[in-house]
């Protein structure tokens, strides 16, 4: 298969005023969109959703000006968080939803992200005859010539509509009284700050909120899902004044936690106490979770103990969800705190849903959330980046090769290794788990220096 050269794990990411994110370029991915659209419907309905980066207004311009030009017709729905257009697009008949976030990264960077009419993010397949048709777009003289056309559409439903269609949904998804708890809210002056307070509000949840003072470059910045222990001090500093910490990142499809005692707790606790509330309600589908290769074994041993079967899935969201929609599991998410529920009709990781699931489950056992996952024996964990000249795959390097198994052998089932190259840099990454933080800096220590002597940059 031709492989993608713009759409990475999570739609096009790049530096805003760069390609593929200069003015011409987003333009001509809107067109591209656009016709796309228009292969299975003459007269489709898209709606477009921002984050608040100083670029994202004026690159939602651009793609919406490309599918206009074609013939779409386009709603924007405004600073809104990359969840809440999945749910638009999935619940008021559009043909695809379009977010202009790059998430957790720096200001200085934008992305384009895409759902289709369902609410999920488009297959590989179909992101490849996309992109075929931006670069034939790119190479052909005249096809920025209608650029100035502007369709002037019927009168559209406005931001706040559909905004309050989203914050109506989420509450609706929770059926306990959660006015009794008080929670310091971190909305990493991102996504989260237009819809976040007023979902708590409409709750009744006293919400103290931090970081919810956008001005286009913030985001990110220090804050949010990125640096959950800036959250996790601040309860801990407030001696008992919260029950809960709750932390987005920049498009709040991710949420993280701090208990009352100022502990983090992330996905992987998340993934635990979320999975114990649905086996014991009977809605954990076939007894099994799904988690990416970077979760904790401590995570797979205390799901054990309650009978769930644990299985894992490369890293990104979009392929956990592959592993869920496969094997009908109902819960699947990431250690950065990125949780699937499938039990309703959620198609994607938000963090306002995973924020309001927590509280849900917290009220329901009266128990905080330190007791819910007190059983949770995270393993020594360690990271070691490695920059590398090419990436050839591993079983092709001897030497590498094997020191990884020599690696799993002394671990014995009692750790893991994963080696694996980044989707987005030149790095290898090796990431062991072992009982001791002794062994597992030296089982890291010797794959790292084998990477290093075969691939890496001297």
């Amino acid at each position: 298969m031709h492989s993608r050269q713009l759409f990475g794990t999570d739609g096009i990411r790049g530096v805003a005023g760069e390609f593929p994110l200069t003015s011409d370029s987003t333009y001509l991915i809107g067109r591209a969109l656009g016709h796309d659209l228009m292969r299975a419907n003459p007269k489709p309905r898209a709606v477009i959703g921002q984050d608040t980066r100083e670029s994202s207004a004026w690159i939602a311009d651009r793609v919406s000006e490309g599918m206009a030009a074609v013939g779409v017709e386009v709603h924007s729905a405004g600073v809104i968080t990359t969840p809440g257009i999945a749910f638009l697009a999935r619940s008021r008949g559009f043909a695809a939803g379009i977010v202009i976030s790059a998430s957790h990264n720096p200001w200085t960077d934008n992305g384009i992200k895409v759902f289709s009419a369902d609410g999920f993010k488009l297959s590989d397949e179909r992101e490849v005859t996309i992109e075929k048709e931006i670069f034939a777009l790119l190479e052909k003289p005249g096809a920025m010539d209608d650029t100035a056309m502007k369709v002037a559409g019927p009168s559209l439903p406005g931001e706040s509509a559909l905004r309050k269609a989203y914050i109506d949904w989420l509450a609706a998804n929770v059926a306990s009284d959660l006015s009794r708890l008080r929670l310091l809210v971190d909305c990493a002056n991102g996504a989260a700050t237009a819809e976040a307070p007023e979902l708590f509000r409409k709750l009744g949840i006293q919400a103290t909120f931090v970081h919810v003072t956008p001005n286009g470059r913030n985001i990110n910045e220090r804050c949010g899902a990125l640096y959950p222990e800036t959250l996790a001090k601040a309860v801990s500093e407030a001696a008992g004044q919260f029950d809960l910490g709750v932390t987005f990142d920049g498009d709040a499809d991710r949420a993280l936690f701090s208990d009352a005692r100022g502990r983090v707790v992330n996905g992987d606790g998340v993934l635990l106490l979320a999975a114990r509330d649905l086996q014991a309600r009977g809605k954990l589908a076939e007894n099994i979770v799904v988690a990416t290769t970077m979760s904790n074994m401590g995570v797979e041993i205390a799901l054990r103990q309650s009978g769930i079967r644990m299985l894992r899935a490369n890293v990104g969201d979009k392929y956990v969800l592959e592993e869920m929609l496969k094997t009908g599991a109902t819960l699947g998410g990431e250690q950065s705190g990125h949780v699937i529920f499938r039990d309703g009709d959620a198609t994607t990781g938000d963090g306002l849903l995973t924020a309001l699931r927590v509280m849900d489950v917290m009220v329901r056992s009266g128990e905080p959330l330190t007791e819910l996952v007190s059983d949770l024996k995270i393993l020594p964990q360690k990271i070691q980046n490695v920059r590398v000249r090419e990436k050839i795959p591993f079983t092709q390097v001897p030497e590498v090769h094997k020191e990884i198994e020599a690696a799993e052998r002394e671990l014995d089932g009692n750790g893991r290794v994963v080696v694996r190259y980044s989707g987005t840099e030149a790095l290898a990454r090796v990431m062991v788990e072992a009982q001791s933080e002794e062994k597992m800096r030296a089982v890291t220590e010797k794959i790292a220096s084998a990477i290093q002597r075969t691939l890496g940059i001297r």
